[in-house]
């Protein structure tokens, strides 16, 4: 199989946001209440992707990553510049639809985007992974990505009867 990746434009917005609700209703099953994953909307999230855009890109060290498999948009990743503010590069998301798990897919992206970081001039990475998340944390080990211990308390879907504080734990890497 041959994965093709490219930047990604706001157009993309409606494939990205297809790729993160499927993949976040298969990955965080368990992890995540159902009634709040149940509750993700694609075309909800395209609008608010579309709409936050250019702010997001903003920063010229933004970059949204595409990962194609055929024509079929399978995989998605966005970098820049870490929002824990210590001048690192940080991985932000990093989805691959549960179909093309296991595929080279996310090795694909994961590569593409390291190299997004290194374009930018980031010397060391930092991502965040839900704690529980066994799976996505071992495939960032394999990949040469630690954990540091670093850990934090994010609150999402604030507002909704869903929302929720996710314990994340920081994964780091030289590059």
């Amino acid at each position: 199989m041959t994965v093709r990746i490219r930047e990604a434009t706001a157009d993309d917005a409606p494939a990205i946001s297809a790729i993160r609700v499927m993949t976040w209703r298969a990955a965080y099953a368990g992890l995540i209440p159902q009634r709040a994953l149940d509750r993700l909307d694609v075309h909800r999230d395209a609008d608010h992707r579309r709409r936050r855009w250019d702010a997001a890109h903003a920063d010229p060290h933004h970059v949204d990553l595409l990962a194609f498999v055929g024509d079929e948009p399978v995989g998605w990743a966005a970098v820049g510049t870490s929002l824990d503010g210590d001048g690192d590069g940080q991985v932000y998301a990093l989805y691959v639809l549960p179909e093309h798990w296991d595929a080279g897919v996310g090795h694909a992206l994961l590569s593409r985007a390291e190299q997004a970081l290194r374009d930018g001039g980031f010397a060391r990475g930092r991502l965040w992974v839900l704690a529980g998340n066994d799976r996505a944390a071992s495939f960032y080990e394999r990949h040469g990505w630690s954990e540091d211990g670093a850990r934090k308390l994010e609150d999402i879907l604030v507002g909704s009867p869903d929302a929720q504080t996710l314990d994340e734990r920081r994964r780091v890497k030289t590059l």
